[in-house]
């Protein structure tokens, strides 16, 4: 009889990240310039990038300026455009990575099963879809920005052609003289609508609602701004700051209602100037104030609706028969390939099922009646767990990146208390968290956010994405923990 071999030892970590996008890359770097060297990045794709690995639809790109859209200790002197398209973004991801060494420290083609908390071991116990680990601190790397969304239509699951979310883009399918509908205008499809309306036989557009939209004003970076770059890095620091800086005075137009109605008539004339149609400037002019939904950034989408071979539909889909979309109004339309431009569940991310905390339940279960966190980074329950773009740290006006780069500030500092104090684990306080959220809950319920339906708020009607402040307020408040806001043990 054979003897039964041994398995195999779980392999032990001091910290474990979720994810290796832009907020997994930023955490395993500072990590590692921080002495901290035993760590694993747990993705589930086979490369790092994130969403900007993920979506390779055509005309994917940023809407926030190159200028802001880097981690600040990688600085990329050399972004072709104001605005980075996705494959130099991915790039960018992939070059940084490699710069500070961190492929060796990635688990490519792994995916998180189950992530509990052992008390009497004082870890976490990972379960994935390579094995089992260990680590003394875990981190969310996961963006809100994951799970892709299509509306509950009837027969949309049985739709007799292809069918596609802009997030899972299937480059099989040819589009030339298809006659495409592309559901959704938000931010994704405003990018795609000019691409596919190019070759398309004919595009229709199913819009819920008007977006407000602003010129993208992008231009290709000069060789001399790129050089000068390179040779003063000084010179980049100062234009991200700046870029920083205007951001934050558009800012005022989500705090101040009349700042607001100043940039809303800006909107509109871009609007009169490229649609000269009124019939069809009437259905692209936004019923709501400008910034409660995101504010869109494009100067190709208005002509791009122009064109004879697209249609602008507003009245709602009602059913899918076959190869047939069927509105309100009663028309119907045939088509040969449906497109979802319907974005993401990003207040309720899937990685807050798989995580559990010390009295076993998830993190989701936590977050049913509300989702919150202590500045969107710590939960209480979950002892040595820490969050990146968690609750309430999303932004409507600038970089996430802002956002980011100090909650992994904030996180590693509380983590050393750990790793590096002698301590065993660090947990909010119940109370603190409570406090913190109640008075953000109170800004939140007046602001311009909470007047209309968007992904920033639940079913209920919070607003749980967003912070409701300039990013400086955050960037303060978040940088430096304050270890009396945590207990210790």
């Amino acid at each position: 009889m054979t003897p039964k071999s041994p398995e195999a030892p779980v392999r032990h970590v001091d910290v474990a990240v979720l994810g290796a996008g832009f907020a997994g890359i930023g955490m395993a770097a500072r990590l590692a310039s921080r002495g901290i060297r035993d760590f694993v990045v747990i993705e589930r794709a086979d490369d790092v990038g994130g969403v900007w690995r993920d979506n390779t639809y055509p005309g994917a790109a940023c809407d926030i300026r190159s200028d802001v859209y880097s981690l600040s200790f990688a600085p990329n002197p050399d972004w072709s455009r104001s605005y980075g398209s996705q494959p130099e973004i991915l790039e960018y991801l992939r070059a940084t990575a490699r710069e500070q060494g961190l492929y060796e420290h990635m688990l490519f083609g792994t995916e998180l099963q189950d992530a509990s908390w052992d008390a009497a071991a004082n870890l976490w116990r990972l379960t994935t879809s390579t094995g089992e680990l260990t680590a003394r601190v875990l981190v969310s790397g996961h963006g809100p920005l994951i799970d892709p969304v299509w509306p509950t239509i009837p027969g949309l699951e049985s739709f007799a052609g292809p069918r596609f979310h802009t997030a899972q883009w299937d480059h099989s399918v040819d589009l030339a003289g298809k006659r495409v509908a592309v559901i959704g205008t938000g931010a994704s499809s405003i990018q795609v609508v000019p691409e596919v309306a190019k070759v398309a036989g004919h595009l229709t557009v199913f819009q819920r609602s008007a977006p407000w939209i602003i010129p993208r004003n992008d231009k290709p970076t000069s060789e001399r701004r790129r050089r000068a770059f390179r040779r003063f890095p000084a010179l980049q620091r100062i234009a991200r700051r700046l870029e920083f800086l205007r951001a934050e005075v558009n800012f005022l137009g989500f705090k101040y209602k009349p700042v607001g109605a100043a940039a809303a008539q800006q909107s509109l004339a871009f609007l009169r100037k490229q649609v000269k149609d009124p019939a069809l400037r009437a259905k692209l002019t936004p019923d709501y104030r400008i910034g409660c939904k995101r504010i869109l950034v494009t100067s190709a989408y208005y002509p791009a609706l122009t064109r004879p071979n697209v249609s602008l539909e507003t009245s709602a889909i009602t059913a899918v028969e076959g190869s047939t979309i069927v509105t309100a109004d009663g028309n119907r339309h045939e088509v040969d390939v449906i497109i979802g431009g319907t974005g993401f569940n990003a207040t309720e991310p899937s990685v807050a099922r798989l995580v559990r905390g010390t009295d076993g339940r998830t993190l989701s279960e936590h977050w049913a009646s509300h989702t919150a966190a202590l500045r969107g980074t710590a939960v209480p329950g979950f002892p040595n767990l820490f969050l990146s773009l968690g609750p309430n740290t999303a932004t409507g006006h600038t970089s996430t990146l802002l956002y980011i780069e100090p909650e992994t500030q904030h996180s590693i500092a509380c983590m050393q208390a750990v790793l590096k104090g002698g301590k065993r684990w660090i947990e909010v306080r119940p109370e603190v968290m409570r406090a913190h959220n109640d008075a953000l809950q109170q800004r939140l319920a007046g602001s311009v956010w909470s007047l209309c339906r968007s992904w920033y708020r639940t079913q209920e009607g919070r607003v749980v994405a967003l912070f409701p402040g300039f990013t400086a307020e955050y960037v303060k408040a978040v940088r430096r923990p304050d270890l009396t806001a945590y207990r210790l043990g």
